[in-house]
């Protein structure tokens, strides 16, 4: 045989192996372990807590069990809605699915916690929703208060596993419990490092749940996935982070919505700059305007910020609080620029974070003042990880 048709069999059988390997070890996410998950529903009432990110190979699961012939009696939406279209803080209002006659149950507008009439017809929840790792994204929030009203209806919970883009570490200030809020639920830093899965885990094993209850719980791990494994998400887990670099930015400039400096809302760049009408912020400028589906009333609308460019961020950027060390610092007084105190510390988690800042002190010593607490979160993390 010549020499040159050997050396292309070798190179195929090279690619073909490489390729099948590749194929092998790609993420298989917990919505597409039906085999796992599907006689655990099978003849059963189900709900679902689910929205737009929910997707099984580009449908959704809510179409994906009613086709299998799953009997899916409600969905429950949480903030930004079923479809993923409503504003940061906008009242979700329950109404029916258009596609589907499924009727929609809010939770998030007068309540955030399933009542026992809405479970009432209900043998078990899936929740299915894509998080971003970090403390005040609400959707953990959702997650656990359906996870404590599962409890006490005695309906079982089950939880479908998707990756966590910023699961890589931990980081930032524990939650002090006087400062819970619907921001902050559970006694965790602001970068928390677990994936859905591995946190409902947590908030059931530490009896984090009203009056201590715990939930029938079930979670579909992922194949294939380590909390070092890259992942981009297919589809924006809600309207102001529309690619990787903001939700890799997100744990860090979340504290400048406590501000008046905006963060990029009402524009095409959400969380990926910060600018504020003075020039003397910096050279990079922008202009914030009313955007439907996205932010209808931007911080700064129609003004005219001056500040600085992130987008060319590196994804392996980690939680910081210089960036809001330094323009506090900057041109404009703080107390003028801070105007929701209160809020700033709910997303802190502690009333202390703000003081350090305002008092000079720097990001290493801040970071120390937390270390210990942070040191003991990670410890006990590790009883809970599905993921090396």
């Amino acid at each position: 045989m010549p020499t040159r048709l050997l050396f292309w069999i070798f190179l195929l059988l090279t690619v073909s192996c490489t390729s099948a390997q590749t194929k092998k070890e790609e993420i298989v996410l917990g919505a597409e372990q039906f085999e796992s998950y599907l006689p655990l529903v099978k003849d059963k009432k189900v709900g679902l807590l689910v929205n737009h990110t929910s997707l099984v190979d580009q449908t959704h699961l809510l179409d994906t069990l009613l086709s299998l012939n799953i009997d899916v009696q409600k969905v429950f939406a949480p903030e930004h809605g079923f479809r993923g279209k409503a504003d940061a803080g906008e009242p979700i209002k329950s109404n029916v699915d258009v596609e589907t006659g499924i009727p929609i149950v809010s939770m998030y507008g007068r309540s955030k916690k399933p009542s026992a009439e809405s479970l009432q017809d209900i043998d078990v929840v899936i929740f299915d929703i894509q998080d971003v790792g970090c403390r005040f994204y609400t959707y953990i929030s959702s997650m656990h208060y359906m996870m404590e009203a599962c409890a006490e209806n005695s309906v079982k919970f089950i939880v479908l596993d998707r990756p966590n883009p910023n699961g890589d570490y931990c980081d930032g200030p524990v939650l002090q419990k006087e400062f819970q809020s619907f921001v902050g639920m559970h006694p965790i830093p602001v970068v928390h490092g677990c994936t859905v899965g591995e946190l409902a885990q947590m908030i059931n094993q530490e009896h984090w749940l009203k009056d201590s209850v715990m939930v029938n719980l079930t979670v579909i791990p992922m194949k294939h996935y380590t909390h070092q494994t890259p992942y981009s998400l297919p589809v924006k887990p809600s309207p102001n982070l529309p690619n990787d670099i903001s939700i890799r930015l997100y744990p860090s400039l979340c504290f400048f919505e406590a501000t008046t400096i905006s963060i990029g809302r009402g524009t095409y760049m959400p969380f990926q700059v910060i600018g504020y009408p003075d020039y003397c912020m910096g050279d990079f400028t922008f202009t914030p305007v009313s955007i439907e589906g996205m932010s209808k009333y931007p911080p700064q609308q129609d003004q005219l910020c001056y500040g600085v460019d992130l987008r060319k961020e590196d994804l392996s950027h980690r939680f910081t609080l210089q960036y809001f060390i330094d323009l506090m610092n900057k041109c404009v007084p703080a107390d003028s620029l801070i105007d929701r105190e209160n809020w700033f510390n709910l997303l802190a988690g502690n009333d202390t974070l703000l003081k350090k800042i305002k008092e000079g002190w720097t990001e290493d010593r801040i970071k120390k003042s937390w270390q210990k607490e942070l040191d003991d979160y990670t410890k006990m993390r590790q009883k809970y990880l599905l993921y090396p």
